[in-house]
């Protein structure tokens, strides 16, 4: 359930927060509301295809296949937030300012509504499918029940919801940047521990046999199971009784998305003034 809510509500932000540049920048502009609502309910309609599509590919492997499956959507996940956070640590400001633009195109007669719908429609069909990815690999692993994934999500979506309308309206001097900065952590370790579960699946598909050793076993401290090694699980990856393999893929992934954030992370803009 910390998962989805998590992931859901970064993406939920970022949705919004695309939406509110768009509707502050073309403020005034007639229409514009239809076209932003037209944008968002395609994209959600993309969403949805998404993970129909992903649901009937899944229904059609059993036993080995099923594992193989499962690791296949899991290290796709991965690949997909692990891009995710190290492409907005470079290009978050760009892309606000590319949009202000597009808005500023619009209210000047530059560029038409259906620019704007279609600038919402693409972001949130992008944040979508990345929730949509990520929970069928949730749901494929059995750790959430469907109600807890949703009871999640529902708490993910009303909290970016409000945190995007409070940045909007201007309510409240939120640090963004600090936000992004923890959410992008939170997301890094839940695609780290997503990379530990693939080889898992791998492993117990008979693929991927080499450092399957248990390096150690804290089950009887702290039990993967139970409430505790849960919320541990889905915060920070814990795993009470590791592989060697499982450890490295958990470690190559964090310091792989790191690393990247940290090379590809947007510059500071020049002081206006110098001393």
């Amino acid at each position: 359930m910390l998962a989805a809510l998590v992931l859901v509500f970064r993406e939920v932000l970022e949705a919004g927060l695309i939406i509110g540049v768009v509707l502050a920048a073309s403020r005034g502009v007639p229409g514009r509301t239809m076209a932003v609502s037209l944008g968002v309910l395609a994209g959600i309609v993309g969403s949805i295809i998404v993970a129909k599509f992903a649901a009937q590919i899944s229904g059609a492997f059993e036993d080995r296949g099923q594992e193989i499956f499962v690791a296949a959507i899991l290290l796709f996940a991965v690949v997909m937030l692990a891009w995710h956070v190290a492409w907005m640590a470079h290009h978050a400001r760009e892309m606000t300012q590319q949009l202000r633009q597009l808005g500023s195109d619009v209210t000047a007669g530059r560029q038409s509504l259906f620019a704007l719908g279609a600038a919402v429609a693409v972001a949130v069909m992008r944040e979508g499918s990345e929730v949509v990815l990520f929970m069928t690999g949730i749901v494929m692993q059995g750790k959430d029940t469907t109600v807890e994934l949703l009871i999640g999500s529902g708490i993910g979506l009303l909290a970016g919801a409000a945190v995007s309308m409070v940045l909007y309206f201007g309510l409240a001097a939120i640090p963004l940047k600090k936000m992004f900065s923890v959410t992008g952590v939170l997301v890094t370790l839940l695609a780290a521990g997503l990379a530990a579960a693939a080889v898992k699946q791998l492993s117990n598909a008979g693929i991927l046999n080499i450092f399957d050793t248990t390096v150690w076993d804290t089950s009887s401290i702290l039990s993967e199971s139970s409430w505790p090694g849960r919320v541990l699980n889905i915060l920070v990856g814990y795993m009470d009784r590791p592989t060697g393999m499982q450890l490295i893929a958990y470690a190559v992934t964090a310091i792989t998305i790191f690393t990247l954030s940290y090379i590809w992370r947007s510059p500071p803009k020049p002081s206006a003034q110098r001393a």
